[in-house]
């Protein structure tokens, strides 16, 4: 039947432009974190050509692994199959007729949550040890190895990484606040970074090494559109939670810096220059 699917069984959009929006915003907090490629490319011979390739093979990648296989998806089964409710990329390889699609999706799914803990753990220890040589965290996770890996950063955030995987498993309803509460920090946090950004080049337009297409209205437009989500995610039943817990967690946050900032001056700054 080709791609009729895209517009059979009720049109292109069944349920109303608001599931179309509430489906962006699940598929905008599934990607948040694919930016922490630049961290390991940070950590390569030649970070700054590095950086640049890792940025345009994620924009690629995901161009043509998510969205070509959604695209897929919807063009071979329609939105309304009760085969989906065993997984969508399942029901394609039912259709498919291809042998052992449930074994298939089972043993990808558990690839690619071994590969997301693995990046977890990644971002998190360098995170810490960055936080660590400002003096924001406990001494300690600064130290290295020999090759220069921060285990002791590693070894904390596996150790937070399995405390989690208990909570979920004792405490589901703890472990489902836990979550919801830093469902819109990326957001307000690639919000902080093109704010900063912006500022930042009309303050001193040499200060970007790299340039950027269309400033400063590209910056401008991504600064408007998260608002939009953030206040989408107001409007909508299903995502509120998140976004007073995210809020609640980054007044927190907020007033713990200023606090810090207050006592000790601009000792972390003048830390982390000297590393």
């Amino acid at each position: 039947r080709g791609v009729s699917h895209l517009w059979s069984e009720g049109g292109f959009a069944p349920k109303g432009g608001v599931a179309v929006l509430a489906g962006l915003l699940t598929a905008m907090f599934s990607f948040q974190g694919s930016e922490i490629v630049t961290i390991a490319a940070a950590e390569s011979e030649e970070p700054k050509k590095n950086i640049k390739k890792a940025v345009r093979a994620v924009v690629w990648r995901l161009g043509l692994f998510y969205v070509g296989s959604i695209f897929v998806v919807v063009a071979l089964v329609p939105w309304n199959s009760d085969a989906l409710a065993d997984g969508s990329y399942q029901a394609v390889l039912d259709r498919m007729n291809i042998p052992g699609a449930g074994l298939i999706m089972d043993v990808v799914l558990v690839v690619a949550v071994s590969s997301c803990l693995n990046s977890a753990i990644y971002t998190a220890s360098r995170m810490a040890f960055s936080l660590a040589r400002r003096q924001d965290a406990p001494a300690a996770l600064a130290a290295t190895s020999a090759a220069g890996v921060p285990r002791n950063a590693v070894l904390a955030s596996t150790v937070i990484g399995v405390a989690a995987v208990i909570a979920n498993y004792l405490l589901p309803s703890v472990f489902t606040y836990l979550i919801a509460s830093s469902g819109a920090i990326a957001l307000m946090m690639y919000m902080v970074i093109a704010i900063t950004q912006y500022a930042t080049r009309r303050k001193e337009p040499q200060a970007g090494e790299v340039r950027m297409w269309a400033f400063p209205y590209l910056t401008l437009a991504t600064i408007a559109f998260i608002a939009g989500v953030l206040v989408l995610m107001a409007v909508l039943p299903g995502h509120r939670l998140e976004l007073w817990l995210s809020l609640a967690l980054a007044a927190v946050l907020v007033t713990a810096g200023v606090l810090r900032q207050r006592r000790h001056g601009n000792r972390p700054a003048a830390a982390a220059g000297q590393g």
